[in-house]
This record gives structure tokens, C-alpha cells and sequence, in this order.
């Protein structure tokens, strides 16, 4: 049945519509509809109010069936038994008996023959018929017919009522490969094709188009694919009230509806982009993370709320959050909120209130920038920009954002909260943002960090993607790093896949390693020693000296204008994220192997 709430989206209306829409088209069978909308924007909750619209029309029978529960082949046998089980066994019975008296075959003769040894069920009447109907070509050429017939004999009906109807929901089609894909749409317009049969499709039409999941397919194959639908309903996305009525729903119905005030209630709905799936997971998410996970005995339950959706709205900046000791991030939070202050102070016209210089020009100091910047404010502001990471000026403007920080750091017992974030007692892990690289595969949800981020505790399994097979296989990797510990999930990740890792804990030990067997590549952190510039310093005397020409990666909690600048300059490549960093050696790697035989 469809999820309670579903109609707080304006589905009821549409589900009235396309159900008339399908009793209407009863006489001008066989007909295709798509309910065509992206991954989780509801196209399973209003097919299922359509069915249940359907459910009050005379003599119309419905029948479901999920395309992404069957693998290539298989799913046009899956479909076209999912129909035949709907049908009684006496219609059943003598469709096998038609064609056993067409053709002379021994299946159908034995089919036949089992038939008259003793009554079947549907299932094994179901069976039987379709090993009659697919035993080789020829049975197949007369399958579409037989079923044709099949269907008529089933929707007679006295001269009172309208013919039967049969509706057939298939779901997920847009999630299966494109094998299966193509068997289903097979089934559909082959086999199927029949009077007193309409098919209702749920998929994202964009991802079945030649440039989407069947980017492959022949010119003809490519038009079959566009004959498949005689129409497409696409579904809006929601309109702002309606999708804050659905999160207020959400959170009634989970007891958290106190927790979300005006600002969170716009965050979720426009940073999901007004996703039904997504406000629905996000919601259980806050209720799983504070009933599993104990560090949120100690908080407020809004403590829960306020974290998952930094998390998973701005992980970017969660990164920094939730970075371990020695990466260099420092609490990031308090310096956001004092950057927004100067910058603040910075902007407003006439001078700097005598009050609030100490913060200015502390601030200044603390990024390396002397106090007679002051003089020049827009370039002070402007040089103080390439100090800090990147997006702080856009999250500045962003009041949800701003009000999301502002309100975790209110609530009480917050630093202690920060605290163990920093620390990663205990980070969240209910919800997880969505994975991608198609050379990467996803592990299982993580017991502590769902992000893989420089300075995240070490785990054995972490929820960014992992390299597989023995992808790096002769890739030596020398990663350089005075708190290794931090990237030693990454490390088991990358020799897994086949990499030898050596790690050196300072530029002297890399110095030591470089002139035993150059690596393939260097990955480094950039804060190291006591020097914020360490690693740059240290990549531009190798450069200089003509030690090492090779790829660089840097593997940083802070990435700056300034620190991209640089990094750029000296040729290599800069990133926070676990799964970036898994994708740059991979490509790295990719481009340091000889070309294969045969190649230009």
C-alpha cells in the first residue's frame, strides 16, 4: 500500500487522474504508461495509489512486478509468468490445451499428458505453459499469439459488464542492467503486446536514454527502446509547502516533530531538493543514530539532528568537524563563526569598532597576516580568504547553514560535543551520503565514520568506496604523514588492491625512502612538524633538486585557495576526501602503467 503521507505531495490527485486515465484506455488496450521521475522522488508511492484507485473500478485486476528482483534474461521469464499467475487455472488449463492440439510437440505432449494425470495449481500450470511456449524459436514466433488468446478468453465477461482488465505495475526498471532492462521491455512489446493488457512503468526515462544505462544500444534497438511507451506522466517535484508538510509528517510520525524548527525544516527540504526518499531516510536516520548509538545519552536529542544534517548536507565541512588530532583543521567551527564576525567588520564601512579590533586583528595574526593589513581592508579580507578553506565565503551567505552551526554550538554541553566528534569516540553513522566512481565498490555501513576523511579514527571498514580486486598491483606508494595512524584504513585499503605502501613519518625518513626505490607515486600531508607548510616546502625542494618528477597527492584536512594554488603549481593534486583521494591514485596509477599490446 502506498506510505501514509504520500498525498501531502498533491499524489492523490494525479494517482485519480492516471487511474481514469487507465479505465478510460480499457477499449484501446494494449497500452504503456511510465510514471517517469528520479530515484526516490515517489514513483512507487503513487503507483501504488494508483492501484488502489483501481481497486474500486469494475472489473480491473492488478498484478506487480519488480524488474530489479530478476538478472538479464530471467526477467522476461519473470514477467511474463508474474501475468500468467494472474489468470485462473481453468482459462490456464485450456490455453495449454490449444496448443498441445496445434502442434505435435513432445513437450506440449507431455504437458498435455501430465495435465490429464491429475489436476496442477496455477504455479505448475503457469510452468508448464511456459516451457511449451519458449522449447525453441518457432514456439516462441507463436507465443505472443497464444498468450493474445489467452488474455481474451479471460477478459469475456457477460454482456452487463465491462471486459476485464489486467494492469500490470512493474517497478525499478531504471535500477536494473541493461540486459535485464531490455528482457523486460522485450517481454513488454514482444510477448505481451495484447488486448486487455496495460502496463504501468516506474523509471527515470533520462537514465534509459541512449546517453544514460543503454548508452550502447544499435540505432534499431534505440528506436524499439522509444516504442516501448504510448505515454509518460512525469512527476513535479513538490511545491515548498507541500514538502514541509511531508517533513512535518515525517517527524510526527518518528516523535521528533519539536526538534525541527523553521530554519532545519527549510534545510531539509531544500537540501534534499524536496526528495521524498531522502527527508524520509533522514528522518529514520536521526531516530536510528540516537536509539543505537549511547555517546547521544549524553546530548540532546537535537544534538542528533543538528549533526546528521551537517553531515550529511555539508560533509565537506563535517570533515574538518570531525578531523582527528594532527590534521591539521584545528575547531573549525569557532573559526568559521570568527571569520563570518571580521569578515563582517572587514566589509561594513568606517573603521573597525575600537571594541572589536582585538578580534580582528588576532584573527589576522593567526593566519599569518600582519596587523597593517588593516589599513586596506578589502585586500586584508581578500588575502584572509586564501587562508581559509575554500568554501567558507558561499557557507557565510547560506543562513540555513549558518543557523544549523550557530544552533549546534547553542545547545548545551556542545564543546564537549565537538570534543568527541574531534576525538571520534563515537561519530554518527545512521546516515550516510550517497556513493559514486564506477571503479569503486561500497562496503558496508560503517560502525563509526561514514566518511573516510583525513584525520577520521582509524577503523577496519569505513563507509567511503573502496579500491577493489588488484587494481594497484606494482603501484608503490610512499606516503608521507607525522601521524600515520590517521590513514591507516586507507593504507590496508590501497595494499588490498595489490599496492606496496611505505610510510614516512617526516621529510628526513622520505628523504631515506626516495633513495632506496623511487615510488610510483607520493601521497603527503601538507601541516607536519610544526610547520603549516611542510609539505609544499618539502614537494618544491624535490621538484628543485630534480628528485622526484613523479605524481604528487596531498591528503590534507584544510584545502585552501592558497594551498590548491601552490599544490597546482608544483604539479600535483589536493583533496580531503577518502574517496577522492581513492579515485587520484587509481587515475595516477592508471597513467604510470606501459600501454598494453596493441596500442597506438
Amino acid at each position: 500500500m502506498a506510505e501514509p503521507g504520500a498525498d501531502l505531495l498533491g499524489a492523490g490527485r494525479a494517482a485519480r487522474q492516471l487511474a481514469g486515465l487507465l479505465v478510460a484506455s480499457r477499449h484501446s488496450t494494449p497500452f504503456t504508461l511510465a510514471v517517469d521521475a528520479g530515484w526516490g522522488m515517489g514513483k512507487s508511492s503513487l503507483m501504488r495509489l494508483v492501484d488502489a484507485e483501481l481497486a474500486h473500478a469494475p472489473e480491473v485486476h492488478t498484478v506487480w512486478y519488480n524488474a530489479w528482483t530478476s538478472q538479464g534474461a530471467d526477467a522476461l521469464e519473470g514477467l511474463i509468468k508474474s501475468v500468467l499467475m494472474r489468470f485462473d487455472r481453468r482459462v490456464l488449463r485450456r490455453a495449454l490445451q490449444r496448443i498441445s492440439e496445434r502442434r505435435a510437440l513432445l513437450r506440449a505432449v507431455r504437458a498435455v499428458t501430465t495435465v490429464a494425470a491429475g489436476p496442477l495449481g496455477a504455479a505448475g500450470l503457469v510452468d508448464e505453459l511456459w516451457k511449451t511456449l519458449s522449447v525453441n524459436s518457432q514456439a516462441r514466433n507463436e507465443m505472443r499469439g497464444a498468450i493474445g488468446e489467452l488474455v481474451q478468453e479471460w477478459s469475456q465477461t457477460d454482456g452487463f459488464r465491462p471486459r476485464r482488465l489486467l494492469v500490470v505495475f512493474i517497478d525499478d526498471l531504471d535500477r536494473c542492467s541493461e540486459e535485464s532492462v531490455l528482457a523486460v521491455c522485450e517481454a513488454v512489446k514482444v510477448y505481451l503486446d495484447v488486448p486487455g493488457l496495460e502496463f504501468v512503468i516506474g523509471c527515470d526515462r533520462s537514465a534509459l536514454a541512449p546517453n544514460g544505462l543503454l548508452r550502447d544500444l544499435s540505432p534499431a534497438a534505440s528506436a524499439f527502446m522509444e516504442k516501448i511507451f504510448q505515454t509518460s506522466y512525469r512527476i513535479p517535484v513538490a511545491d515548498q509547502q507541500g514538502v514541509r508538510e511531508y517533513i512535518r509528517r515525517c517527524a510526527r510520525t518518528v516523535g521528533i516533530e519539536q526538534l525541527l524548527d523553521e530554519r532545519l525544516t527549510t534545510l531539509l527540504a531544500e537540501r534534499s531538493a524536496r526528495n521524498p526518499r531522502r527527508i524520509k531516510r533522514l528522518v529514520n536516520g536521526f531516530v536510528l543514530e540516537a536509539t543505537l548509538n549511547p555517546m547521544w545519552d549524553d546530548f540532546p536529542p537535537e544534538a542528533v539532528v543538528r549533526t546528521l544534517l551537517l553531515q550529511y548536507f555539508y560533509p565537506d565541512f563535517y570533515r574538518m568537524v570531525a578531523g582527528a588530532a594532527g590534521s591539521g583543521t584545528g575547531d573549525v567551527i569557532a573559526e568559521f563563526r570568527t571569520y563570518r564576525q571580521v569578515r563582517r567588520l572587514l566589509r561594513a564601512p568606517g573603521p573597525v569598532p575600537v571594541a572589536e579590533l582585538p578580534v580582528v586583528t588576532r584573527f589576522l595574526r593567526e593566519h599569518d597576516l600582519p596587523e597593517q593589513d588593516m589599513d586596506r581592508r578589502g585586500e586584508a579580507l581578500s588575502r584572509l580568504e586564501r587562508q581559509l578553506p575554500s568554501d567558507f565565503p558561499d557557507m557565510v551567505s547560506d543562513q540555513e547553514f549558518t543557523s544549523l552551526i550557530d544552533g549546534l554550538v547553542a545547545l548545551p554541553r556542545s564543546e564537549e560535543l565537538l570534543l568527541r566528534l574531534r576525538a571520534g569516540v563515537a561519530l554518527p553513522a545512521a546516515v550516510q551520503p550517497e556513493p559514486a566512481a564506477a571503479y569503486l565498490r561500497p562496503l558496508p555501513a560503517p560502525a563509526q565514520s561514514p566518511v573516510q576523511a583525513y584525520g577520521a579514527v582509524p577503523t577496519a571498514q569505513t563507509g567511503a568506496t573502496r579500491v577493489h580486486g588488484a587494481l594497484l598491483r606494482g603501484v608503490h606508494i610512499l606516503w608521507v604523514d607525522d601521524h600515520p595512524r590517521n590513514n591507516d584504513s586507507l593504507v590496508s585499503a590501497f595494499r588490498a588492491a595489490g599496492a606496496v605502501v611505505r610510510i614516512a613519518e617526516d621529510s628526513g625518513s622520505a628523504d631515506a625512502a626516495l633513495a632506496v626505490e623511487p615510488p610510483t607515486m607520493i601521497v603527503s600531508d601538507i601541516d607536519r612538524g610544526g610547520n603549516p607548510r611542510e609539505g609544499l616546502e618539502y614537494l618544491a625542494r624535490l621538484r628543485r633538486d630534480g628528485r622526484y618528477a613523479g605524481p604528487v597527492i596531498f591528503y590534507a584536512g584544510r584545502v585552501t585557495p592558497e594551498r590548491k594554488a601552490v599544490a597546482r603549481e608544483l604539479g600535483a593534486q589536493l583533496t580531503s576526501s577518502g574517496t577522492e583521494i581513492e579515485r587520484l591514485v587509481v587515475r595516477a596509477a592508471e597513467a604510470d602503467r606501459p600501454p598494453g599490446p596493441g596500442s597506438a
